[in-house]
């Protein structure tokens, strides 16, 4: 029995979008207030840019893509240089802004140039290479949240109940993605996360003293960008950064585009997500947010329930801001403990992953062509071994630089001529059936 697909401009009753919405929800929570924590910004900011950023980005692509925005890793390094170390939170945001408006000017650059250049650069080899490592690399993550990973930070004497619950939310997540029917068959990911937080609970894994404390409502602590002795300093350390977000941003939209067996790169276009996600983080940084990013853990959302309804994620950008004010409520959904978390991510991210490999067998990718191993097999080290490299304050991550130099060797390894039927075949040989046919 196929689960029905609900199709990007399907508008649902509300009863049904909101748990769909608290699924997506609770998929981004964690990392996005995790950036503001080790950036020494307010996560409930977070919270309100990344809701926003979702409904400006909605916006920018006339409600064609489905896309969830949060706070990106990629600026972690450069917003704790000048927040912390500098001591200069305006200039964090003064070097955001210029992140941002970066990001829009060569969105807007794409748009005039076209997309054309897209298939050079992303052959199936490199497209499914670079779905695979965005799921792969984020497994680390995942793994390490459950409590399974020899370097894991379960506190002492909790050990064993961290790994049950991590493998109970597992459970429940996989057997509801496949067994369950009707509506239920849409929510797995929330049932269960709230299996999990339940069997957390009565492990004694929940902690509601951030409850307690919170208040009911109040303001968020905005940041604003200003002119300071560091803010030009800032915006040259940040602006290139706006390269990795644009390079992590066409992967995703990538992953999607397979997901949902539509091609947004054509329409609504490649500039017009771009300039959204552009946009949101120019927003951010208007307040003091982080700049934004499209969100992996809501593409393995949408790959599990085949929801890809924008009213269901505009839902999720709704609840994230009234959550940014409601303190309390925020604090409660942070209260689910991080291998329930670990459990849900397990399988979210193997879905992502898995998409790449099905792109492989669609295209009828050749391994036997030696250029593809070398392509797919680099792309795919670097994505999940996890490099890292530092040029001066620039930095490119794992998936960036693998995404990176996969797009380089395509450009440069040397392609053998295409025969109809797909294999290849030398040039001089090439030449001489071409000779043979004209003489015919």
């Amino acid at each position: 029995m196929n689960r029905r697909t609900i199709d990007v401009g399907e508008r649902l009753p509300l009863l049904e979008t909101i748990p769909l919405s608290l699924q997506h929800l609770f998929a981004m929570f964690g990392a996005t207030v995790l950036v503001p924590i080790l950036t020494g910004f307010d996560p409930s900011v977070a919270l309100f840019t990344g809701g926003m950023g979702t409904l400006i980005y909605i916006a920018a692509t006339k409600g064609k893509v489905p896309a969830y925005l949060g706070s990106s890793f990629a600026v972690i390094s450069g917003l704790t240089l000048v927040n912390k170390t500098w001591g200069d939170p305006h200039a964090a945001m003064a070097g955001a802004l210029a992140l941002g408006l970066v990001y829009v000017a060569v969105a807007l650059l794409i748009g005039a140039i076209g997309t054309g250049w897209l298939d050079r650069l992303f052959p199936p080899v490199v497209i499914g290479s670079v779905v695979i490592i965005i799921g792969l690399g984020l497994a680390g993550v995942a793994v390490n949240m459950a409590g399974l990973s020899p370097n894991n930070h379960v506190p002492a004497g909790k050990e064993t109940a961290w790994v049950l619950t991590a493998v109970f939310t597992l459970l429940v997540t996989v057997i509801g993605s496949v067994r369950f029917r009707k509506f239920l068959g849409v929510i797995p990911i929330l049932i269960g996360i709230i299996a999990g937080y339940l069997f957390a609970l009565a492990m004694g894994l929940v902690d509601y003293s951030q409850v307690v404390a919170a208040k009911w409502v109040a303001l968020p602590h905005f940041v604003f960008p200003a002119m300071t002795p560091h803010s030009l300093s800032a915006a040259v350390l940040m602006a290139p950064i706006a390269i990795v977000l644009i390079t992590e941003h066409i992967g995703h939209l990538l992953v999607t585009n397979k997901i949902v067996d539509r091609d947004f790169t054509k329409d609504p276009g490649l500039h017009r997500s771009l300039l959204g996600d552009g946009l949101a983080s120019t927003f951010a940084s208007l307040v003091g947010g982080p700049p934004a990013t499209t969100y992996g853990e809501n593409i393995g959302v949408m790959a599990i329930t085949r929801v890809f309804s924008v009213w269901v994620l505009g839902g999720a950008a709704t609840i994230a801001i009234l959550l940014s004010f409601v303190q309390k409520l925020g604090a409660l959904i942070h209260t689910i403990p991080e291998p329930v978390m670990g459990g849900v991510s397990i399988a979210l991210f193997g879905v992502i992953a898995a998409a790449g490999t099905r792109l492989f067998v669609e295209a009828k990718v050749d391994f036997s062509d030696k250029r593809n191993l070398v392509l797919a097999s680099t792309i795919m080290v670097l994505g999940v071994g996890g490099s890292h490299l530092r040029l001066g304050n620039f930095e490119l991550d794992q998936m960036t630089l693998a995404t990176v130099t996969g797009i380089l060797l395509n450009l440069v390894l040397p392609q053998a001529v295409e025969k109809p039927e797909g294999k290849a075949v030398p040039d001089s040989l090439a030449r001489q059936e071409a000779a043979a046919a004209e003489a015919d």
